[in-house]
């Protein structure tokens, strides 16, 4: 392959991380698709792929511990706050009794959980496009917080 043409593709599997705002988990599928069939005409592609792929999935495990901290603790906070004669046989239920001053220092760490959730996303974006560009000029761009799962 020509430099200019590795250079394209690992742009493009950088970037193919992106379809996860379109399709569930194209941020997977597309650049496994791409870096397996690359992977072996250029070192250059192989190692862009693994990093993007290492950061992919370290995403999802920081997402995995943020819904297991953040649901539970919800939940917890919804049904502790409603008393036993508010729930009907039929699943109605009123809630009432829900309001900020119910709020406890769980409920606040379920919502830093969820912010923290979102500053995630925010920046995993930022870096998808940051490594794309560093792939542009002919550069490896290892992403923070990536847990090297490809060696």
């Amino acid at each position: 392959m020509t430099p200019n043409n590795e250079k394209n593709i690992a742009t493009f599997l950088h970037l193919s991380a992106l379809t996860q705002y379109v399709i569930p988990f194209g941020n997977y599928i597309f650049p496994i698709i791409i870096w397996s069939a690359k992977k072996n005409e250029s070192e250059f592609v192989d190692v862009n792929g693994k990093n993007a792929l290492n950061f992919q999935l370290s995403m999802f495990m920081y997402t995995i511990v943020l819904c297991l901290i953040a649901i539970p603790i919800f939940i917890y906070t919804i049904f502790k706050n409603i008393p036993n004669h508010d729930i009907h046989l039929n699943g109605d239920f009123i809630i009432d009794h829900l309001s900020t001053g119910n709020i406890t220092g769980l409920t606040i760490l379920g919502i830093i959980a969820v912010l923290l959730f979102c500053f995630l996303k925010v920046i995993e974006f930022i870096l998808i496009i940051y490594a794309a560009v560093k792939a542009s000029n002919g550069e490896a761009y290892k992403y923070p917080l990536s847990i090297p799962f490809f060696k």
